[in-house]
């Protein structure tokens, strides 16, 4: 490496530094709900009998529920549009979903009316269910503008004919929840009109002073979303004709505090255009957040250390060089975190912890690659220039490690469009730790390094770079290369069977969807005293619940899955367990409807039949169809085997675990990429050595990358499954499934297959002038090697 590109690196590695530190030191990170603890919520607009639920209707709604919200009192509530027809509210610190979605969710449509009589009960189905109020209130729904028949609040089994409306809630400029200790009348909310509005307020009740005292027309009806609120007398002070003035009411009706302000938040913010249905809640306890926190934290230092561990003592000084740009790779991908406004969520936090694996894993091609351009130097040559077997390293393993990068990507790249909620942090903070370990393993590596073998110490010992040896593991593979190719047809034949019986386990055990697939509602209570798992089932169950889902984790923890999704279900269901287990709190609370489940569904099995088709036209750019055929092959290999794991050990598939199968999509192909790239440069000058030899000698000198590599992402999905609680712990299962996996299968599925196929399909051969023509027929001995395309430009 020249001075001048020594020069460009270190500052924009120091730059890059800096700046990373003031924002770690002057941003705090925006956490997620499921960290900070509150509710989140995801309403859909529906079409009205007047307006259609389009893109600006769901705008307008937005901002009617902006106002509602903050009437709520709620610190840094959180509202956006997603998508044409949905709104996501989230409200931190929030712990009763039922109150907001009471609040936000209701129509809110406020009119006031006329009474011209009292009335009959209605009769028909409208009698029974009408125009319901969560008291129970009953009467017939009339087309808007027209007269109606309602209860009376006042009068419990009487109704109230009440005309057409004269005002509507457009005409209220404020609304305020009022204690009214001068006349007892409790809690009140009182109503200031706008200048017209105040007018037609004065007429309504001017027409209304006019009636007998005692005449129900004396009256004048105040309506809420078809229900009667309260239904005020004139008294005898309000001038006939004139009414009351000033432009003001007041609403009573025995209302509690909450209630009060609720529906001075329901007035105040307005009608909403369309309305709105709740398809998706979700509620998390603080405490239950900063477990996750301290939890993550923990692993992602204990998984830090022992990677970095790992890696000096397998690497020595070039292993302290990476381990220090580990730490400055965390550093800054917090900082492009918390610089990009992403929100950090649990699963967010979790790949940012996976993705220091992926760090290692560039730094760990190119010291295995430098050991190897060291021996082919010789101790002479190499001892008396260090860094120039380095340099090579650097330059050759570009290839593997763009191809390795671009393939996680794309699987991030999918997480984030498909996803949903936290999930889709996962995505992000994935990505983001991708493009970061390029800048720390191509950069800040390479610039330690270099600044670390020119000092003469390190020039007098070799030994202690970790160059000079090639490794045990490699000594040995070196001196006698293992056969594997030769059995390729036992070692197909023995995946082939996993295959079946992962297979086997989807058919019969079938798959376990998780309430986001499939709609319902799971909450996780925790009690006082310790929880046994069979009584609470059988309370559950006795209170009309037999087919709930019902785990215990710990000594007083314990979910409850139903797919009654109503919350008088869930006042049963805390009651049962509040008889066997005393007091309970709800630690999360996460409610899916039926169509969001479908969508959601759909969107997963989307999202990974489109990540097996990215993989296949990327590997079939960057390599032969026959690698990336068997590439495609070992990576849909693995993600049935682990989908068939969880079949058989009854685990539930989520949107967690999406994005833990996504993640092997990229680990899988990750590692096929270098053990074929690495037969492609064989390929290219092996001359007349048979393809199954070839492919030996690739498993062969790749595999202490790949162990290696390996080991750094095991450190990381060992702490993470140990430490990172109860929600990350079936993630990690499956990562952890997911790599050993796709090492395995790089080795006994990706490379026998690339062979089979290479050797039935071999490249068509070279054509040129006659002097390479008997070139080109050396080349198809070897197998098509010299037509090989090779399109990267370079190899490991």
């Amino acid at each position: 490496m020249s001075s001048r590109s020594a020069f460009w690196r270190a500052l924009l590695a120091l730059a890059v530094v800096a700046l990373s530190l003031w924002i770690t030191l002057t941003t705090p990170p925006r956490l997620g709900l499921d960290l900070r603890g509150g509710t989140r919520i995801v309403l859909q607009t529906e079409d009205g009998p007047t307006a259609r639920a389009d893109a600006a209707a769901t705008d307008r709604a937005l901002e009617v529920l902006r106002k509602r919200v903050d009437g709520l009192g709620v610190a840094e509530p959180s509202l956006a549009r997603s998508g044409e027809r949905r709104i996501v509210v989230e409200l931190p610190g929030l712990r009763d979903p039922r109150q907001a979605a009471e609040v936000i969710g209701r129509t809110a449509q406020l009119t006031f009316h006329a009474v011209t009589g009292e009335a009959q009960p209605p009769a028909g189905p409208d009698a029974s269910h009408g125009s319901s109020g969560s008291d129970g209130q009953a009467g017939t729904v009339a087309k808007s503008g027209t007269p109606r028949v309602l209860a009376d609040p006042d009068a419990p089994g009487r109704f109230l004919d009440l005309a057409a409306p004269v005002l509507t809630g457009d005409g209220v400029k404020s609304a305020e929840a009022v204690l009214d200790t001068t006349s007892g009348r409790g809690w009140t909310v009182d109503l200031s009109f706008r200048d017209g509005a105040a007018d037609s307020w004065a007429r309504l009740t001017g027409a209304a002073a006019c009636a007998a005292p005692g005449d129900p027309a004396r009256r004048v009806a105040i309506v809420l979303d078809d229900r009667i609120v309260s239904a005020p007398a004139m008294q005898t002070g309000v001038p006939c004709g004139s009414g009351i003035g000033g432009g003001s009411a007041q609403i009573t009706g025995g209302f509690s505090a909450q209630d009060a302000r609720d529906l001075a938040a329901l007035v105040q913010g307005g009608a909403l255009p369309v309305p709105v249905t709740t398809i998706e809640q979700s509620t998390v306890g603080p405490t239950l957040g900063a477990e996750a926190i301290r939890a993550s934290a923990w692993a992602a230092v204990i998984g830090l250390a022992c990677t970095g561990l790992f890696v000096m003592v397998v690497y020595r000084l070039l292993g302290v060089l990476a381990t220090a740009a580990l730490l400055l790779y965390g550093l800054i991908s917090y900082a492009a975190v918390v610089a990009l406004g992403a929100t950090l969520t649990l699963p967010g936090l979790a790949g940012f912890v996976l993705a220091i694996g992926i760090a290692v894993d560039a730094n760990v091609l190119v010291f295995e690659r430098a050991r190897e351009e060291y021996a082919a130097l010789g101790r002479g040559t190499a001892g008396r220039d260090l860094r120039r077997p380095l340099t090579t390293a650097f330059g050759k393993v570009w290839s593997a490690v763009a191809d390795s990068h671009v393939t996680t990507l794309l699987a991030a790249g999918l997480l984030f469009v498909f996803a949903t909620g936290p999930v889709k942090g996962f995505g992000v903070t994935l990505a983001i730790g991708v493009v970061t370990s390029l800048l720390t393993a191509m950069v800040i590596t390479r610039l330690l390094a270099d600044l670390a073998l020119r000092l003469p110490a390190v020039r007098r010992r070799p030994a202690v770079t970790g160059m000079a040896g090639l490794g045990r593991l490699r000594t040995r593979l070196t001196r006698r290369v293992p056969r594997l190719m030769a059995h390729r047809r036992r070692w197909l034949l023995s995946c082939a069977a996993l295959l079946m019986a992962a297979l086997a386990g989807i058919g019969v055990r079938g798959v376990e969807f998780g309430v986001e697939f499939t709609g319902g509602r799971v909450v996780q209570y925790t009690a006082e005293r310790p929880v046994d798992a069979d009584a609470a089932r059988a309370a559950i169950t006795s209170a009309g619940f037999p087919d709930a889902v019902v785990q215990t984790t710990g000594d007083s923890d314990v979910s409850v899955r139903v797919r009654e999704s109503g919350d008088g279900e869930q006042r049963e269901i805390r009651e049962a367990l509040t008889r066997v287990a005393g007091p309970v709190e709800v630690e999360r609370d996460d409610l899916i409807g039926p169509s969001l489940g479908g969508e959601l569904r759909t969107h997963a099995l989307l999202a990974l039949g489109l990540a097996v088709a990215a993989q296949l036209l990327y590997l079939t750019v960057r390599f032969r169809w026959t690698y990336a055929t068997a590439a495609v092959a070992a990576m849909t290999q693995d993600v049935l085997l682990v989908i068939g794991l969880f079949a058989w050990l009854g685990k539930p598939v989520d949107s967690v675990f999406l994005a833990a199968l996504l993640t092997v999509v990229g680990y899988s192909v990750n590692d096929s990429v270098v053990v074929l790239d690495r037969l492609r440069e064989l390929r290219r000058r092996g001359g007349g050595v048979p393809l199954a030899d070839l492919a030996d000698r690739a498993v062969a000198q790749t595999l202490p990358r790949t162990v290696n590599t390996g080991m750094g992402a095991l450190f990381v999905l060992v702490a993470l499954a140990v430490l990172g609680g109860d929600s990350l712990t079936d993630f990690s299962v499956a990562l952890l499934a997911g790599v050993v996996l796709g090492m395995a299968s790089t080795v006994f599925t990706a490379m026998p297959l690339a062979v089979a196929l290479e050797t039935r399909n071999p490249a068509p051969a070279a054509t040129g002038s006659a002097g390479g023509s008997s070139g080109s027929g050396r080349r198809q001995r070897a197998g098509g090697a010299g037509a090989d395309r090779d399109r990267s430009g370079a190899v490991v």
